[in-house]
């Protein structure tokens, strides 16, 4: 036994939590037999810091809807929650998304990525959790605008580090995908069009009037039809791209022909397999350019086999891995905003496999955002 016990190599763990353990012991190792005379003393909890109320990653929450510019209150990232699912034309329950994504982040609440170095939490940018946007589940109208309103008051404050960007930036944890053009109408205020970067099994440019709007003018708007409003509505560019799509389309050639003129190029899943990701990653960057882009992933750009809970999977998709190497490649665009959306818990496993991806794809989002600061245009 003892000759087992000393070939065991000391655990090097991340200071920023377990420095606060070795302390609260009053900075003297205990004894490796718990059974022995006095092993566990007195623990000083006063040494620890306050763990939070179940923020994203435990970053500090903060009441984003009230006006205060004070500047222990500004910040230059926030998470925003937005519980809503009644824009979906499959399975509900992307409500509980939010609640799911930051309950599987807890994990981030120290700790560097292998791949860059960096912790996106704990870097030049003040990341606060907003918590969720109060939004009626009767009358979707209603939502979207006090979805949109929640975010020009979050986005309207100012922002923690004004010599990188004077602009906050949100990154939005769903709710379905008809979120997205709430954040879109707002981010229009704040940046002026953008292109958008769309990770979907599905093309979501559909006419209302093909999908929902047969039924009523209400119906019309949903997480199929967003983009196809936005870019009737001018928030984004014509140098957006889809990502991962291969879901089946309503119309064989009409769909295909109403995406372009939505502004978007289209990359199927099954081009990672001929391409790569080093293509697709390339692809992606030409197209966007220089411009302010947004980045919204919807988690059902996965296979099923990696990401389950969700309301409209669609088989033959990307692994979590395929996803994070493509997202990551993006590091020096210009992203001025994100979200993840639909992940609808109700149908993940009881290992949470669905809500852990989402976890890392925020995690690289704000990763590209504190990568790349992004000045406010001229006239904001």
């Amino acid at each position: 036994m003892y000759r087992l016990l000393s070939t065991i190599v000391p655990l090097i763990l991340p200071t920023s939590v377990y420095a606060q353990q070795f302390a609260a012991y009053g900075g003297v190792q205990s004894p490796f037999w718990a059974h022995a005379k006095g092993a566990i003393g007195g623990i000083d909890l006063s040494t620890y810091e306050f763990s939070g109320i179940g923020t994203y990653g435990q970053v500090p929450s903060e009441n984003c809807f009230v006006k205060d510019d004070s500047l222990e209150h500004r910040y230059d990232i926030a998470i925003l929650g937005a519980g809503f699912d009644t824009g979906t034309t499959g399975r509900a329950g992307a409500r509980d998304g939010p609640a799911a994504i930051r309950s599987a982040s807890q994990r981030k609440a120290y700790g560097y990525s292998v791949y860059t170095g960096r912790d996106p939490l704990h870097d030049w940018a003040r990341v606060v959790d907003c918590f969720d946007a109060p939004l009626t589940r009767l009358d979707n109208r209603v939502a979207l605008k006090t979805l949109e309103q929640a975010h020009k008051a979050i986005s309207g404050r100012p922002a923690a580090h004004p010599d990188e960007s004077t602009i906050p930036r949100i990154v939005t944890l769903g709710g379905d995908h008809t979120t997205t053009l709430s954040a879109l109408r707002s981010t229009y205020k704040r940046w002026g069009p953008v292109s958008v970067i769309h990770f979907d099994s599905h093309i979501d440019t559909w006419d209302p009037a093909v999908l929902g709007g047969g039924i009523s003018e209400y119906a019309g708007l949903n997480h199929g039809t967003f983009l196809h409003i936005a870019h009737e509505e001018n928030l984004i560019l014509n140098t957006s791209i889809h990502a991962g799509i291969r879901a089946p389309l309503t119309r064989r050639k009409a769909d295909l022909r109403n995406d372009v003129r939505c502004g978007f190029e289209i990359i199927t899943a099954r081009e990672l397999d001929t391409n790569g990701t080093a293509a697709i990653i390339d692809k992606i960057r030409q197209r966007v350019g220089d411009t302010n882009t947004y980045v919204s992933i919807d988690i059902d750009v996965l296979d099923p086999s990696y990401g389950p809970g969700t309301g409209t999977p669609e088989p033959g998709g990307w692994s979590t891995r395929e996803l994070l190497t493509i997202l990551a490649g993006l590091e020096g665009l210009n992203i001025i905003g994100g979200d993840v959306v639909e992940v609808a818990p109700a149908y993940d496993t009881n290992g949470e496999i669905t809500a852990l991806a989402a976890v890392e794809v925020v995690q690289t989002i704000l990763e590209l955002m504190v990568a790349k600061p992004v000045k406010a245009p001229a006239d904001e």
